[in-house]
């Protein structure tokens, strides 16, 4: 069957939605993770609520203009103006994720839409965004016998503890084009949240990923979890490991299914050398 999704490519959860997860989080959170947004809903974030250091550089700002620093989201930089996250991508003319770079000023509070990018500084790993999940080719479904359902265990899988998000089989793996797993079920199965963390985006702005949530964790780590029938939370919201957050759906793509990826500070990671055995 043809696939679509892929969440948090380069919000979006480095990162929304090149996969199945057609990331807000990233190709395919929260998350190449790149996507156009769609309807009148907000644009994921692209990079971890949790991913910026005590040795970032401090944000600039100057009058109505703002410089994006390392770590930083839309939802983030709305929140440190007073603002919301619709006010800023309306006033910057952002409808893709990716836009957000590292170097780039944004006029916040109505300011003019027009937006100019300064030199972007030295690559390095707190400083490379993450990119959203971006919409993958569409592909048939693999049969869920031939789907590899194992993977070396990570030798960081222990920093987060991880619980599935859905208990159907596994129909898609993980993939350089996928960024993610598929978990087939039934349309309103429950979604839960494989880890502790924090609600970075939940709504359908991410072309290819149907109704998405991106959550981002500690140490760097974001999960998206799309094509979802009902989303149960907003954004900002603090989520608890095994919380219901959605319901299973069939947004944007063939068949119900929960496309789920974990990106590790904007790299996708195959999510089976994460979770426990099952």
């Amino acid at each position: 069957m043809q696939q679509t999704g892929t969440i948090l490519s380069s919000v979006a959860m480095s990162s929304v939605i090149q996969r199945p997860f057609h990331w807000v989080l990233t190709g395919s959170l929260v998350m190449s993770m790149v996507l156009a947004g769609c309807s009148t809903n907000t644009p994921a974030p692209i990079t971890d609520i949790h991913s910026s250091t005590p040795s970032a550089p401090v944000p600039t700002v100057s009058g109505q203009s703002y410089t994006v620093q390392p770590g930083d989201t839309l939802f983030k930089i709305a929140q440190q103006h007073g603002t919301t996250v619709q006010a800023v991508a309306n006033a910057n003319g952002i409808t893709d994720p990716s836009q957000l770079r590292v170097g780039q000023v944004l006029q916040i509070n109505g300011g003019s839409s027009a937006v100019a990018v300064a030199p972007a500084p030295v690559t390095s790993p707190t400083t490379t965004p993450v990119e959203t999940p971006a919409t993958p080719p569409k592909t048939e479904t693999t049969p869920a016998s031939s789907v590899n359902t194992s993977s070396p265990r990570a030798s960081d899988a222990n920093v987060i503890n991880w619980g599935w998000p859905a208990n159907g089989p596994i129909i898609q793996g993980f993939t350089a084009n996928t960024k993610g797993i598929d978990i087939e079920g039934a349309i309103g199965d429950p979604v839960v949240a494989a880890a502790d963390g924090k609600v970075m985006y939940a709504g359908n702005g991410v072309r290819g990923l149907g109704n998405l949530i991106l959550l981002g964790h500690t140490n760097g780590f974001i999960t998206a979890y799309a094509h979802n029938d009902t989303l149960l939370v907003k954004t900002g919201q603090e989520i608890k490991k095994g919380e219901k957050i959605a319901t299973l759906g069939q947004s944007d793509t063939t068949s119900p299914r929960l496309h789920f990826e974990i990106r590790r500070r904007g790299t996708p990671i195959n999510p089976l050398s994460y979770l426990p055995s099952r």
